[in-house]
């Protein structure tokens, strides 16, 4: 499992104002059928505004699971009006497997994005309860020490996982700099994956797999770019890039059941 990688992939477009559950449901089912073990989706209605109503979410996720059983990791973040019990609406939801945690507050271009602390516990508390994984979303180094306080504060048990998020407007920009100080940041016993906001080349991929990264997350919610003046149309064509480079650097993507497995010690119960 040492050079087994998991494969997420995010469809979304956050920009999007007009969904269509059976052509994303069509897309994640071939990302699944080409290496990925994940799907990352906000809770959005058909017009692609975030919501707590989970309708369009769960009629998504339902197609896609008539045909691949691929692992669901829900949001629960996002700039939006919606109260941290309505961010957390989808860990109800029994397809929900994974969640995203957000820790701290942030610049986000013009927008603010608010975790005030207690929504932050509200939200890691709601986790356990409804028995997620979560995977913690850092835009700055002082989200890891956060972290780690909080776990210690929950005597959860670890590894804790992170996802290191760079290149959004505000915060930790996308840097070989950056991954490498907030890499330096994560204990040692933790693990660790990359996102790349608004990619525009593959080399912070490309040196995170290097730096031992566990996950990948790819798709049109941070980037269709694949490389130079090469742009996807649908979010499989990343996948198989993505695949493709892990293979090209002596690494193999997890299937969903080498998934499961490696990160049910994540779970709190």
């Amino acid at each position: 499992m040492m050079d087994k990688v998991l494969i997420s992939v995010a469809p979304i477009n956050a920009s999007s104002k007009s969904l269509d559950a059976k052509k994303i449901a069509s897309d994640v089912i071939e990302c699944y059928k080409l290496g990925a073990s994940m799907v990352h989706l906000h809770v959005r209605d058909k017009n692609g505004n975030l919501t707590n109503d989970l309708s369009y979410f769960q009629h998504t996720i339902e197609l896609i699971k008539e045909k691949c059983d691929i692992i669901v990791e829900a949001s629960t973040g996002g700039v939006s009006s919606l109260s941290i019990e309505e961010r957390c609406i989808p860990l109800k939801y029994k397809n929900t497997e994974f969640a995203s945690l957000n820790v701290g507050s942030m610049n986000l271009s013009k927008s603010v994005y608010i975790n005030q602390i207690d929504d932050v516990k509200y939200c890691l508390k709601e986790i356990i309860k409804n028995k997620k994984i979560p995977e913690v979303e850092v835009f700055e180094i002082g989200m890891i020490e956060t972290t780690i306080k909080l776990y210690e504060e929950f005597k959860l048990k670890s590894p804790i996982l992170f996802n290191i998020v760079l290149g959004h407007n505000g915060v930790a920009p996308a840097s070989i700099e950056a991954l490498y100080a907030l890499r330096s940041f994560i204990p040692k016993n933790m693990f660790w994956g990359i996102t790349h906001f608004s990619r525009d080349n593959n080399d912070i991929i490309a040196a995170a797999i290097s730096m031992g990264a566990k996950t990948i997350r790819v798709g049109f919610e941070d980037s269709d770019y694949i490389e130079k003046e090469r742009y996807a149309k649908r979010n499989y064509e990343l996948v198989k890039h993505f695949k493709k480079l892990l293979n090209a650097m002596g690494k193999e993507s997890m299937s969903v059941d080498e998934a499961r497995k490696f990160f049910s010690v994540f779970r709190n119960k």
